[in-house]
């Protein structure tokens, strides 16, 4: 980290209980309402990804393992499905997350999607198997920056973690709408390198241009 560039404000969001009510919450909207929650970043976003991923079989194969960190309601791996990723398994430490996508991708049949309770700053990385090809974080990089106790020390774990749970040259694919994209670079620069940049919308204020969200391409080293 550069020397000027300072640790994101602590936030409720960078706490399992604030996802463990989140979720709670979202399962009985599920219930009753057949709603699958809010889709974060929106599903622009999950769409950009799939669509890159689904444009590059020279880095992923169809049946390559995949993993969706903080999958959430499990949105992210219907669309990976349905574009023809078979490969999947779906990890979040709040096992409210892991209910409601059962019950999701249950309703979508899809319930052969593999899914597990996992903190990946907590548990032993072996317990999720062999190694992934791809990882993708949409928002869960963020949530560990925004912890309330020892961000930093937070944020070297899960990227030296990620690291190790993917192959040799294996692909993190990461959407933050906290850090920039120079940020995020100089982060994980010790354990990857930039492959790809995936456009996403810009806005333009007082003559500057500058994007709500950060969505890159990382290569394991």
């Amino acid at each position: 980290m550069a020397e000027d560039e300072q640790e994101l404000d602590s936030s409720e969001l960078g706490t399992q209980d604030y996802w463990d009510k989140t979720y709670s919450l979202e399962i009985n909207n599920f219930k009753h309402h057949g709603d699958v929650g809010e889709v974060w970043f929106g599903e622009d976003s999950a769409l950009r990804i799939v669509r890159w991923l689904s444009t590059k079989p020279e880095l992923v194969a169809s049946t390559d393992r995949i993993i969706d960190l903080g999958c959430g309601n499990g949105m992210m791996l219907v669309e990976l499905h349905d574009e023809g990723f078979t490969n999947l398994t779906g990890v979040d430490y709040s096992q409210n997350a892991i209910d409601l996508a059962s019950q999701v991708l249950r309703d979508k049949s899809r319930s052969h999607i593999t899914l597990q309770t996992f903190d990946i700053l907590e548990n032993d990385i072996a317990d999720l198997g062999s190694t992934f090809r791809v990882a993708h974080d949409k928002g869960t990089y963020d949530a560990v920056s925004l912890n309330p106790d020892n961000p930093k020390e937070k944020r070297e774990k899960y990227i030296k973690n990620v690291k190790e749970m993917l192959d040799p040259q294996g692909i993190l694919i990461i959407t933050s709408c906290n850090w920039t994209e120079d940020e995020l670079i100089n982060h994980f620069k010790i354990y990857f390198e930039l492959l790809h940049s995936i456009p996403t919308p810009s806005f333009r204020f007082a003559g500057q241009t500058g994007n709500l969200i950060s969505s890159l391409v990382f290569r394991k080293r």
